[in-house]
């Protein structure tokens, strides 16, 4: 289970990064709406999903039962994570496509989720078998690791309020956010206007 957790760990790092670097400051997705809404909407399932594996590994064990509830979370994200691949192709051509490194990116987490399933498989199968119920149960790593993956819960549950937010349609300015206004942030690729300053 420790290696799981530190292989869960760097997960988060890269997630972090690719939600920074590629979505809050390269990006936008929420100024593009509503062309990118099929993205966000995998995005907001994805990370709901992510709130509960960071969330509860650091500490809680998901016996019996609980051991199929988590299978079947992290077969759906795997599920989203394939069709994210096919939408991200099609509703990025208006932008030009994916940013340069993004593909790279997700292709480093992706085998960095499956290491880190390959070491949490045979933990859930071992889980399986024990009493029905969500129980502590402390991996020996460092407590700072198991703050740091909650924290990473905490951050991926705002960034995917952010997101749902914006999907549902509510009023721009925190959907926008940190952006300054709408319509500034990244633009669409395209000849200038007639007209434009030379």
């Amino acid at each position: 289970m420790a290696d799981a957790l530190w292989l869960l760990a760097v997960l988060g790092l890269l997630g972090g990064f690719d939600a920074v670097c590629f979505h809050e400051i390269r990006g936008r997705p929420p100024t593009h709406l509503p062309g990118l809404q099929p993205e966000l909407k995998l995005h907001a399932g994805r990370s709901f999903i992510y709130v509960a594996v960071f969330g509860t590994l650091p500490w809680i064990a998901w016996r019996d039962a609980w051991a199929i509830v988590l299978a079947a979370l992290l077969l759906c994200e795997i599920s989203i994570a394939l069709a994210d691949f096919i939408i991200k192709d099609q509703v990025r051509k208006p932008m030009g496509g994916l940013l340069p490194g993004e593909r790279v990116t997700h292709t480093i987490m992706a085998i960095v989720y499956g290491t880190m399933l390959a070491h949490l498989i045979p933990v859930i199968l071992h889980w399986r078998h024990l009493p029905s119920r969500l129980a502590i149960d402390l991996a020996p790593v460092p407590l700072w690791l198991r703050l740091g993956l909650s924290a990473l819960a905490v951050g991926t549950f705002a960034s995917v309020t952010r997101d749902a937010y914006a999907i549902i349609g509510f009023p721009r300015p925190l959907a926008r956010w940190p952006w300054q206004a709408p319509g500034v942030g990244a633009r669409r690729p395209g000849p200038p206007q007639s007209g434009a300053a030379e």
